[in-house]
């Protein structure tokens, strides 16, 4: 989600993908001659993929140092106006590639859950170039048995697989080669979802209730729980996002928002979290009690979760305000440029 980092591995996951052919029995020397020049001093011991990616490092690194040129320009000068130019030419190049790489992945991605996906009674058609998957995983939908008194509250529980995506959420059961089978499906807007564990007495686990609307009323209901905190908050911030315009809101200058910077480089491993390099700084969105947080970066405006161990509380009131204006000196440099000339 974002980062030079993360456009990096993209960029390198389009390499492996681009190779692939070649290390197949269609091209048998291929490999062989490959391992012997990788394993060439002069090479030393480099993937070849390692060279291709250097051209996109290379730029990254140029967004980044012109981002910190430009913040130490005279505001109205020349020197802002052609800093700009670059940084902005700079990230334009950058996001580009990654809308490629990352349009390849998910595309992918919906082919292979394809194969996988099986719907009861409809057809669905899941490939799609707008569609792509937020989050996946499995939890426990909860059920009160229907013989026990009401005194006396016991719940049955069974495994559900939930499938959400940026337009819509599967819900379906495990079946036989790692398939799925849904039972039921809904649209993100017709979503709703209410965290329970504090007002669920005497059941035990991270619990939220899913309701999936028709009209104003509940279609179907579950009562779900995660095994911990950071993933039931994950789930109900991945089903319920936050809008551009909240996000934006805690990175403007008159919100004291708390802060924290990357000290130790982290690599996205679900959608839902954040890939950080040392020095990135996030404004706080959710702290679980588990040592997860969401965050917002600063530099680019992407949101996701990142482990608490990988960062460090920004506690000075000043280090968080000058963060703001430097972010907000860059997004009003840019956004001069789409002006029109007086």
């Amino acid at each position: 989600m974002g980062g030079w980092s993360h456009g990096s591995q993209g960029f390198r996951f389009t390499c492996d993908r681009r190779l692939s052919p070649f290390s197949s029995l269609e091209n048998p020397k291929f490999p062989s001659i490959l391992a012997r020049l990788e394993e060439s001093p002069v090479c030393q011991r480099l993937p070849l993929t390692s060279f291709l990616i250097l051209p996109f490092q290379r730029i990254t690194r140029l967004k980044m140092l012109v981002e910190n040129i430009l913040k130490r320009t005279t505001q109205g000068s020349e020197d802002e106006d052609m800093a700009t130019k670059a940084f902005n030419a700079l990230k334009e190049l950058v996001q580009e590639c990654n809308a490629s790489v990352q349009s390849m992945k998910r595309t992918e991605e919906l082919i292979h859950l394809s194969k996988k996906i099986h719907f009861e009674g409809k057809i669905f058609p899941l490939i799609s170039q707008a569609r792509w998957l937020v989050r996946h995983g499995e939890l426990v939908e909860l059920a009160p048995l229907p013989a026990a008194p009401p005194a006396k509250l016991k719940l049955s529980s069974k495994a559900v697989y939930l499938h959400l995506f940026n337009d819509c959420l599967l819900l379906s059961r495990r079946k036989e080669l790692g398939k799925f089978a849904v039972f039921v499906h809904a649209k993100m807007a017709e979503l709703q979802v209410k965290d329970l564990s504090l007002k669920l007495q005497g059941i035990p686990g991270h619990v939220f209730l899913l309701q999936l609307l028709h009209g104003q009323h509940a279609k179907h209901q579950f009562l779900l729980r995660a095994r911990t905190e950071s993933e039931k908050q994950r789930w109900i911030s991945a089903m319920c996002p936050s809008s551009p315009q909240e996000d934006k809101e805690v990175m403007s200058e008159g919100e004291d928002c708390p802060q924290v910077q990357c000290v130790r480089t982290y690599k996205a491993l679900q959608p839902d979290e954040l890939t950080l390099e040392k020095t990135d700084i996030l404004a706080v969105r959710t702290r679980t009690s588990d040592g997860w947080l969401e965050g917002v970066r600063l530099a680019d405006g992407e949101k996701g979760w990142v482990p608490q161990a990988y960062v460090e509380e920004i506690s000075s009131l000043s280090a968080r305000l000058r963060n703001l204006r430097e972010n907000k000196r860059i997004t009003s440099a840019t956004s001069k440029l789409g002006e029109p000339p007086m």
